[in-house]
């Protein structure tokens, strides 16, 4: 079991049962260069009702390991459960249940939306198909309901539209609507607010507050950006993954406000500031390098060394660090960390 299960934040060590694990999962493609493994022995749960981010550069696996999640790509290796059940050991019943609980939101409202179908057409497709309503009225009216949800009222402004006939965010509302059609537990939004606009991007994620707090549905959000982690996953939990694996996890205010590995502090320092002054005496994490490694040719030891201020050689470029306690409820993977500490103050800063 590794650490982060051992965390006393964690769902296993409380003694609950968490809505969804991933324990120890993988995901390895075949490719021309070589085996490429995109995650790497990911752990993550979540409970009912609660958010977690998880959050990385492009690249980082992020995307791959919430496919696995859902049910979209096996995993190489290890296990991913739902309420205490491999997902890949079910039955087909079994199985069309758990997908019904667990809903995809895309990233791209352009493309996850069938352009041939109308608004209720799209909405009432699987309300019909598994039997939630019993009629193509009732089906109509559901539709409705869920639309006034998403803040698209009145309902019959939307319903005869097809897609083309909306803006992007209208279109990604449509799109968690229709996630909400089966009552899912677990609603997984990858980069669901990345193609807005800044001013609709955060009305789509107050309506995503809203819906999580009065329905009780987990998230899995997916983001680049540690200030949309912020906002949306305050109350809840991130993990930072790095090329495939998890190198930071704990509380959201922890992970923003006292960053322990130096990635996750380059993401933060990565974070605009709207006050110029305070942009320019913003300490910095000092990056050896600003190439990302690639996933056919990973450096040895810590994947991260070599764009690492901390690095010092025959250490970080040994073994791969484990995800390891380093403060309550907070976990890094980090030779010098878990060793040292947290510095007091990064390499660049006056006085370092």
């Amino acid at each position: 079991m590794s650490a982060l299960e051992k965390s006393p934040e964690t769902p296993e060590a409380s003694g609950r049962t968490p809505l969804m694990t991933l324990n120890g999962v993988s995901q390895v493609f075949d490719t021309k260069a070589g085996p490429i493994r995109a995650v790497d022995g990911t752990n993550l749960s979540i409970n009912p009702g609660e958010v977690l981010c998880l959050v990385g550069e492009s690249g980082s696996g992020k995307t791959t390991a919430a496919r696995m999640a859902a049910g979209l790509a096996k995993p190489s290796s290890g296990q991913v459960a739902f309420d205490g059940r491999d997902i890949w050991s079910m039955n087909r019943q079994d199985f069309t249940t758990f997908r019904r609980s667990v809903q995809y939101v895309h990233q791209d409202p352009y493309a996850s939306l069938n352009p041939t179908r109308t608004i209720q057409q799209t909405l009432t497709a699987p309300l019909l198909k598994h039997g939630v309503v019993k009629s193509k009225k009732e089906a109509a009216v559901r539709a409705a309901e869920l639309l006034t949800k998403v803040d698209l009222t009145p309902p019959e402004n939307y319903l005869a539209k097809f897609p083309h006939q909306l803006s992007g965010g209208q279109r990604q509302r449509v799109a968690v609507a229709r996630a909400l059609t089966l009552d899912p537990k677990l609603i997984i939004a990858d980069e669901s607010t990345s193609m807005l606009d800044v001013s609709i991007r955060i009305s789509v994620l107050a309506m995503l507050g809203r819906l999580r707090d009065d329905l009780g549905v987990g998230f899995l959000f997916i983001t680049h950006d540690l200030a949309i982690a912020k906002y949306f996953g305050w109350n809840g939990k991130t993990a930072v993954m790095y090329l495939g694996r998890i190198v930071e996890f704990g509380p959201t205010p922890k992970i923003i406000n006292a960053p322990t590995h130096p990635y996750t502090r380059a993401l933060i320092d990565a974070i605009p500031e709207p006050d110029p002054d305070l942009t320019k005496t913003k300490g910095r994490e000092s990056l050896r390098s600003l190439e990302i490694p690639s996933l056919a040719h990973l450096p040895p030891g810590c994947s991260f060394h070599p764009r690492c201020p901390l690095f010092e050689d025959g250490l970080c470029d040994g073994e791969v660090p484990e995800l390891v306690e380093i403060r309550s409820g907070q976990s890094a993977a980090c030779h010098v960390v878990a060793r040292d500490g947290v510095p007091e103050k990064r390499p660049d800063e006056p006085g370092s």
